[in-house]
């Protein structure tokens, strides 16, 4: 029996309540207009285009789109379809009255869909402009450090600020002291004054503090406006002639402990707080060339699949937060796997297929910033092969079981070339640089491996699998390993994951996430924040907050 989820991820134009999306050529707009009535949740309002999670679910999905529906778009503005306000930021009211989960799994959405519009303008060359067109505050200031530019308007009020410190005792956490620092290099004392004052920056203080790229007066602003979207569009391979790829609905049955799609298959045990994940191999054979691939369109096997797994995350992520342990497995044809990836390989540049690997590689990163243990099972019948390898080299733990009376069931997991840069994490490494510290010899002892399908055996002496148990052994020592991982505390496992899967080189990306599941984590359980005089609490209220002064 189909079953309605608390928090469901899909959504389509006709269905926004918050953005308006309109398009011009080889400029799309995307337009906050953000219906103060139509909160996620009840107990408030989304005044001044305050944003929760159903205004990112909304954004997320208009920005897929314009990546996939209308090629023929360079560049996205983001602007605000109200007077005098572009977005004021996360909404402070549904935070007050949110769990200590709701608001840290609210900002992980937050980053991931900033996250994403960075990703389309390295990889895809879709580059975003913000239209600052009046006050922007908090999280639509991280909005907007999320663009390639920003252009403010110069009006004598409009201003942007990141006002969390001084106002609700928490940290611009989802990208706004990242991105002020590393991205736009804004020097640290000015960025100390600006993060610690409430009334923001304006006009060309903000300028030349490099808080913005540019100012405009406001009869000369939307011409500015569309003369540098149309400028940024000549520096996009995007084409301008292609037909697009309509995203047709997912379809997803939910049952009381499972859900289903083609391809995925996510099995929750309650008792043992554990969800199986199975995801299938293309079980047809593929189109080859361009033609047959665009005429697939969303049925396209890569581009279904990792449609289908990303909703499956985010899915289990906000709505089955006791199921802390995650076991992924994969069934079907390594060999249709393989000929997947060569299929990918070989038309990357067109702009589908390359649309469709950015797909792929975003929803790896949600696999691997979910705060949930992770654990890889290699059973007879698997097709970790390729970038279904993807999935295991994301865990914490591969199990591979041995057999090694039984050639012909003996489990294998196959390397290709998909596995040495296709899907980058956020550290910019691969899987498998990150799982040997880019150490070259590793690296090439492993590549000559590329193509040969490896047992249990093979694949531990090489040091691609945790553990190799037979027959004997596997049941127990996989029993054993999963209820040790479930009676840990939570807390110390979100932690040590966090850490131990971004071993590499830090990048903006990941101290973006690193603040956020470390530093907002904790400071979101504080009672300065979230105590009943804490700032966050108080806000709108008329009372002053009441702080424990100790410095921790």
């Amino acid at each position: 029996m189909d079953q309605q989820l608390p928090v469901d991820y899909r959504t389509d134009p006709s269905r926004y309540r918050h953005w308006k999306l309109s398009f011009d050529g080889p400029v799309a707009t995307l337009g906050a207009d953000f219906d103060e009535n139509a909160g996620l949740r009840p107990g408030y309002k989304l005044k001044l285009n305050s944003y929760d999670l159903g205004v990112d679910i909304e954004m997320h999905d208009a920005v897929n789109r314009i990546r996939f529906e209308h090629p023929e778009v360079r560049t996205v503005v983001i602007t605000s379809l109200k007077d005098r306000v572009f977005c004021s930021g996360a909404n402070i009211f549904m935070l007050g009255v949110s769990s200590h989960a709701w608001k840290v799994n609210f900002c992980k959405f937050t980053n991931e869909t900033r996250n994403g519009l960075e990703d389309s303008s390295r990889y895809s060359g879709l580059k975003f402009l913000a239209a600052v067109n009046g006050a922007c505050a908090g999280g639509g200031y991280e909005m907007a450090l999320a663009c390639d530019e920003i252009i403010l308007v110069d009006d004598r009020s409009s201003a942007v600020s990141l006002p969390e410190v001084p106002l609700l005792g928490v940290l611009p956490g989802t990208g706004g002291l990242t991105r002020v620092t590393d991205k736009r290099h804004v020097r640290h004392d000015l960025a100390d004054i600006f993060c610690t004052s409430a009334e923001g920056v304006r006009g060309h203080k903000a300028k030349d503090w490099r808080l913005v790229d540019d100012i405009a007066k406001p009869q000369v602003f939307a011409q500015k406006v569309r003369e540098r979207a149309l400028q940024l569009a000549e520096q996009s391979d995007r084409p301008l002639n292609a037909s697009g790829i309509a995203l047709t609905p997912l379809q997803r049955t939910v049952e009381a402990d499972a859900l289903r799609y083609e391809y995925v298959d996510v099995q929750i045990d309650r008792a043992r707080r554990v969800a199986t994940w199975t995801l299938k191999a293309p079980g047809t054979e593929q189109p080859g060339d361009i033609a047959a691939i665009e005429a697939a369109g969303a049925a396209w096997h890569p581009l279904q699949l990792a449609r289908e797994l990303e909703d499956a995350i985010l899915c289990m992520r906000t709505n089955e937060l006791d199921i802390g342990t995650w076991l992924i497995k994969t069934a079907g044809d390594a060999a249709a796997v393989l000929a997947m990836d060569a299929i990918l390989l070989a038309h990357q540049g067109h702009w589908f297929v390359r649309e469709t690997i950015g797909a792929l590689r975003r929803t790896l990163s949600r696999l691997d910033v979910s705060s949930r243990s992770l654990f890889a099972l290699v059973e007879p019948g698997s097709c970790f092969a390729g970038t279904y390898l993807e999935l295991a080299l994301a865990c914490d733990r591969i199990y591979h079981l041995a057999l090694p009376d039984d050639t012909e069931r003996a489990p294998t997991i196959t390397v290709a070339d998909s596995n040495f840069g296709l899907y980058p994490m956020a550290t910019g490494q691969s899987r498998l640089g990150r799982r040997f510290y880019d150490a070259v010899p590793a690296l090439e002892v492993v590549r000559a491996q590329a193509g040969q399908a490896l047992d249990a055996d093979a694949a531990f002496a090489l040091g691609l699998v945790t553990a190799n148990p037979d027959d004997i052994d596997w049941a127990d020592e996989v029993r054993i390993a999963v209820e040790e991982r479930v009676s840990m505390s939570p807390d110390a496992l979100t932690g040590l994951e966090a850490n131990l899967r971004f071993n590499g080189t830090e990048t903006m990306a990941t101290r973006i996430f690193g603040r956020l599941t470390a530093w907002q984590n904790w400071i979101f359980q504080r009672p300065n924040a979230v105590g009943d005089k804490g700032a966050l609490k108080v806000y709108g209220k008329g009372e002053k907050a009441a702080f424990n002064w100790d410095r921790v």
